[in-house]
């Protein structure tokens, strides 16, 4: 067998949107109906460096493909000239055990696939009149969120809420550029809107759990490991429903996890995410929701052999 080597202008322009919502969406059903194999992550954590490196693997039962990838995050990169994160995923066949491809995507599918995640997740929790969305984060992600959010239902204002001033300019002058309402933001004002995502590597909560609004939905996609945390406790307290992308994972690397230990919430009171694409949630308006998705290595596993498929 030959092996495959992609570069990330072939994988961008095979990861098309739509492949990755159908791909996403599908992963996510079948990982909620038992349809996966995921081992738990392991993870590297580069203090000195303000890094982390994850590695995660996945497999869609029957499928012809397992993955193994990597993923790195270091969020001083953006002063040296270089991009917060990067990474590769290893494409291998589940009959034979022979490496079909690597996917030199520099995190691209990643942030692909949690933009997915992420729009699916919140456009099926949120209340269908929900039309402000307030995201923490002025990064790479954040941008993702909001625009892909966008493709999902109409989204009248798009509140940017970011540690940098400049950087939260910047992108709501892009997000405007692209047609998308948006306008730099404080914490409470965020906090505030009908929707609410977060996409920071923070260690501590960044929005205060009595600032959200009934009616409110609120989902994490920032904290993937032990030492990230950007919902606070209070808020899984306040929520009618709690959904997380993966039990276990979430329990162990989400903030669904650090709110079960800090005894807001008991380690059984979430439902798994893919449950809520698959049927329609009927929530009571004045509902608060959350979700926690730590991101799933069945996920990667799907879309990467949907890109190497359609290459």
């Amino acid at each position: 067998m030959t092996l495959r080597v992609l570069d990330t202008a072939a994988i961008e322009q095979a990861a098309t949107p739509k492949l990755v919502l159908d791909t996403v969406r599908g992963a996510l059903i079948a990982h909620s109906e038992g349809g996966t194999n995921v081992p738990p992550p392991l993870h590297l954590d580069f203090p000195e460096a303000d890094g982390d490196c994850h590695v995660k693997a996945g497999w869609i039962t029957g499928a012809a493909d397992f993955t193994v990838k990597i993923a790195t995050g270091f969020y001083g990169n953006p002063g040296l000239g270089l991009p917060s994160n990067h990474g590769l995923v290893c494409v291998v066949s589940a009959r034979t055990g022979q490496v079909r491809a690597i996917l030199d995507d520099r995190g691209l599918l990643t942030a692909r696939r949690t933009a997915a995640a992420g729009a699916l997740v919140t456009h099926a929790m949120a209340r269908p009149d929900a039309r402000t969305l307030g995201v923490f984060g002025a990064g790479e992600q954040a941008r993702l969120q909001a625009s892909w959010l966008a493709m999902l239902r109409p989204l009248d204002m798009v509140l940017i809420h970011g540690r940098d001033p400049y950087k939260a300019n910047a992108l709501c002058d892009e997000l405007n550029a692209d047609g998308l309402p948006a306008r730099p933001a404080s914490a409470r004002e965020a906090a505030g809107a009908d929707m609410i995502v977060t996409t920071t590597p923070a260690a501590a909560p960044v929005l205060d759990a009595a600032q959200v609004r009934a009616g409110a939905h609120l989902t994490g996609i920032g904290t993937d490991m032990p030492h990230k945390n950007e919902l606070p406790p209070a808020l899984f307290r306040r929520a009618w429903l709690i959904a997380t992308d993966d039990h276990a994972q979430c329990l162990e690397h989400g903030d669904f996890g650090h709110a079960v230990r800090a005894g807001a919430v008991a380690q059984d009171d979430d439902i798994t995410a893919g449950l809520l694409l698959k049927t329609p949630l009927d929530r009571p308006d004045t509902a608060i929701t959350v979700a926690d998705l730590t991101g799933v290595g069945a996920l990667d596993a799907a879309l990467a052999s949907a890109v190497l498929d359609r290459l």
